[in-house]
């Protein structure tokens, strides 16, 4: 028996949308799995049923199933208050009144090159 290669039916089978989509799936499932770094698969699952109408005709249904990773949804701390409320800073623990600290702008000192004088060390204190 000489079976016809099966690339030809996908080319074929919904006019071609049916190869173009498993192109954009797969390629859409690579990146997810690049992204997250776990697995994923793609399913491609044909049915064939008489067709009913004609002898020797039969319909061909495909379906394609993306089982792609998805990203992890992120999690946060609470701490329990003694009504037993969630909030984000310890109940317990007493609030510090923080403020920024900005630096005091200062004007650069030159420095001398290798042939310029340079000033004179300061003088030791005598003990």
């Amino acid at each position: 028996m000489n079976a016809r290669p099966f690339l030809d039916f996908l080319r074929e089978q919904r006019k071609g949308d049916l190869h173009a989509e498993l192109t954009a799936k797969l390629q859409e499932l690579v990146a997810a799995v690049d992204a997250f770094g776990r697995p994923g698969s793609l399913s491609l699952t044909v049915s064939i049923r008489p067709s009913g109408n004609v002898h020797g005709t039969v319909v061909v249904d495909d379906k394609v199933v993306v089982k792609a990773p998805q990203p992890t949804p992120g999690a946060s701390i609470f701490w329990i208050t003694a009504e037993h409320n969630l909030v984000r800073n310890d109940p317990d623990q007493p609030t510090l009144d923080l403020r920024e600290v900005r630096p005091q702008s200062r004007e650069p000192k030159p420095v001398p090159g290798p042939n310029e004088a340079r000033p004179p060390a300061p003088a030791a204190a005598a003990s």
